[in-house]
């Protein structure tokens, strides 16, 4: 598979319906998030601790093959300025081996404040700082699902 371009080049090649998988990539963990079939919703999954790329690819495909998952959001780092953060080159890395390993699609997705809005709705759950702290980067990534999920319901409009 190869690397979406755009939104609508991702939905051309997953189709109109199926699990997505949201990915938060972090250099310690990577936080993982799935949509439903039909798109509608975005769940946090789970957090890998990271290690080995071997190792932390086959956790993925443990979860793309038990969620029957079509295609991957993958959280980019970037700038608040919109150029690639410091992160991007070993993010896009890790999305080329994504891609080889799992033969998925895969969308790269701006998690600009995606962590923001996590901690934020946490907090408004009245979670407190050490269950804050254990789910992050799960609810990131479904913050980052969250936001692609938007965009590809999306009518298409052309002129």
């Amino acid at each position: 598979m190869k690397l979406a371009q755009s939104p609508e080049d991702f939905l051309a090649m997953i189709g109109p319906e199926g699990a997505l998988l949201g990915i938060d990539p972090g250099t310690k963990t990577i936080g993982l998030a799935v949509s439903d079939e039909r798109r509608g919703h975005a769940s946090p999954l789970h957090t890998i601790a990271r290690s080995k790329l071997t190792q932390d690819l086959e956790s993925l495909r443990a979860v793309v093959t038990d969620r029957e998952i079509c295609g991957i959001v993958l959280g980019m780092p970037v700038n608040m300025n919109g150029t690639a953060g410091p992160r991007a080159q070993s993010v896009r890395a890790f999305s080329r081996s994504i891609e080889d390993a799992l033969g998925l699609p895969v969308l790269h997705w701006d998690e600009r404040l995606s962590s923001v809005a996590a901690e934020e709705a946490m907090i408004a759950a009245g979670m407190n700082r050490k269950a804050r702290a254990e789910r992050i980067d799960a609810m990131a990534a479904a913050e980052i699902l969250r936001g692609a999920l938007d965009r590809l319901a999306m009518p298409i409009i052309t002129t």
